[in-house]
Parts: structure tokens; sequence; C-alpha cells
């Protein structure tokens, strides 16, 4: 080969080796925009349960992406996050999420979301929350007061919570289309109402005295407080399903459910309903365990995908079970 066929070939490598070099650079630049630009895939709203996903949904509407990070038919008390997930919440423009104590494996990535700026939208705490009692290791006289972070369980809160969460995507989300994401909120806040409605009526057929609730945990107290019931107990005295109760416990229970002549227990579908069976050996059979759908949607065609569905759903499997119709 000659000198200068061997320069002519270096030229060609070199020629090739920038050009290379420039398309590399080239999808770098591209990625990095990518990275730095809101897209399709990018969520503007990350939202914690699935409960609290669906109301935002019909809230947001076409407006700005949502993404619900709990899983049809899980429990918010224990689901945790993926880092892909984790990393969603601190690129939100807006995360919402339930609070009081509900994502017990979630809440410090809200915060950590929270600290690199994020605004955010704790629900629960919006609600006018309830309290309630959970036995101490003192038993009665260590009875501690527990804020009880089921709102949604009253309709007349979710509507409460559907205009402001209206107003942290107005004020938080760029991009939106304020008159749209208010009439979308309007158009909910009134199936809300007709819900309300519904229920009462429905709640009407349940006597006075067969107006007694026990569950599987305490789940159900803004439900009692809004239509008029009384919370016996729960299998499990606690606001959380990652509790268990003690041999104490369930004796206190099924005296109380005794001298109110309770036999249905209501058992979350999220939940095995082996400790609300236990009872039927307590108490010498007769009980009836009565499955509800009260901290998860399930997935489409089950029966409560929906928040409105689930909420009609659990009305009518609760009237049955208090009536024996």
């Amino acid at each position: 080969m000659s000198r200068t066929e061997a320069k002519q070939r270096a030229r060609v490598g070199i020629a090739r080796l920038r050009s290379l070099i420039a398309g590399l650079l080239a999808l770098v630049a591209a990625a990095t925009v990518t990275a730095c630009t809101p897209g399709d895939d990018q969520p503007g709203i990350v939202v914690t349960t699935n409960i609290l996903g669906d109301v935002t949904r019909e809230i947001v509407g076409d407006e700005a992406d949502v993404t619900v990070l709990m899983k049809p038919n899980a429990d918010p008390h224990s689901f945790g996050l993926s880092a892909v997930q984790a990393a969603e919440l601190e690129q939100a423009d807006l995360v919402v999420y339930n609070g009081l104590g509900l994502e017990e494996n979630v809440l410090r990535h809200v915060e950590a979301a929270r600290e690199s700026g994020v605004a955010t939208f704790a629900a629960g705490e919006a609600a006018d929350p309830l309290t309630f009692h959970t036995a101490g290791d003192g038993g009665p006289e260590g009875e501690e007061e527990q804020p009880d972070p089921h709102f949604w369980t009253d309709p007349d809160r979710v509507r409460k919570v559907t205009r402001l969460i209206a107003d942290q995507v107005i004020d938080h989300v760029d991009g939106v289309d304020a008159d749209t994401i208010r009439a979308n909120a309007d158009r909910y806040a009134k199936q809300l109402t007709d819900l309300t409605t519904w229920m009462e009526t429905s709640f009407g057929r349940v006597p006075a005295d067969r107006r007694a609730l026990v569950t599987n945990h305490h789940v159900f107290g803004y439900l009692a407080d809004r239509f008029g019931f009384r919370v016996i107990g729960a299998v499990i005295p606690s606001g959380t399903t990652l509790a268990s109760p003690s041999s104490s416990d369930l004796r206190s229970l099924t005296e109380a459910m005794q001298r109110a002549g309770v036999r249905t227990v209501f058992a979350d579908s999220s939940q095995p309903k082996r400790l609300a069976e236990v009872l039927r050996t307590e108490m010498g059979g007769g009980v009836r365990v009565v499955e509800l759908f009260s901290e998860s949607l399930t997935a489409k065609g089950e029966g409560a995908d929906t928040y409105l569905r689930m909420m009609r759903a659990n009305t009518t499997a609760m009237v049955t079970g208090l009536t024996g119709d």
C-alpha cells in the first residue's frame, strides 16, 4: 500500500469516527431534552390509592396524565412502591395521597417528593377527620385515640375533597383548563350527592335495633357517623390491617356482639376473612361473614372498579347482611 493510499484510508477512518461521535452526541442531546421535557408517558399527577385515583381521574379527565400507584384489590396499609414508582412521585407536578397513616409504606416517599419541591395534597387531613379508640397495652385504661384515615366511606366528605383536589390541580398542574376541571368536579359532585341520597334510602330499610356494625378492622367509622350506625367493634381493634388481635380482644368483641345481638361481621375483600371467621368458633357458630370492598377498588368487571360502584355494592351488601334479606 502506498503512502497516499494509507493517508486516504486514514482520512476516511477519521471522517467515520467524527460522524459516529456526532451521532452519539446528537442521541445524548435528544435523550437529555426528552428527560427534561414532560411527555405523554410522564405523569402530571400521581395518586397513591386507587380510590383517590378514581376520584382524581373523574376530576382531571383528559386535562393531565394521572398515575395511580396502588393496584386493584391491594391493601393500602401494606402495599409498597418499586424504584420506578418512587421516582414518579418526585417527577410529578402534584401528588394526591390519603394521609392519616393509611399508606404506611408509601408516606416516606411522599415526604421525599415534598422535600424535593413537589406539591402534595393529603385528602384525608382535609376531610374533617374523625378519631377512634384503640386498646393500648394496659387494656381499656390504656386506650389511645387515633385519626381515622377511612374518610371515603362517607360520600359527603368525598364531595368536599373533590372540590379541594380540583383546586390543587388548577394551582399546581401547568396547562390544564381551569373551567374544564371545575365542570368535571361539579359533575362528579352531583353524582356523589345522588349517591348519598340513594344510600340514605337504602339504609332506611335497616331497623334501628340492627344498625350495629362489626368489621375486620376499624374502617366504617365515617359511614356510621353519617348514616346513623353504631360501631360495636372490630376483629382487629386497630385502624390498620397490619395489627393483630389478642385473645382478650376477641373475647371482648364476642361479649359485645352477644350483648348487642349482632351475628354479622363485615370483612374487607382485600384481606383474608380468617380473623372474622374465628368469631364463628368463639360464638358457637351462627355468625355470618359478609365481604365488602372497603379499602380498594377491584379490577374492571369485578364489581367495584369505581368509587361509585364500590359504595353501591357495599351498601347493598350491608343492607342485606343486616336485614337478612
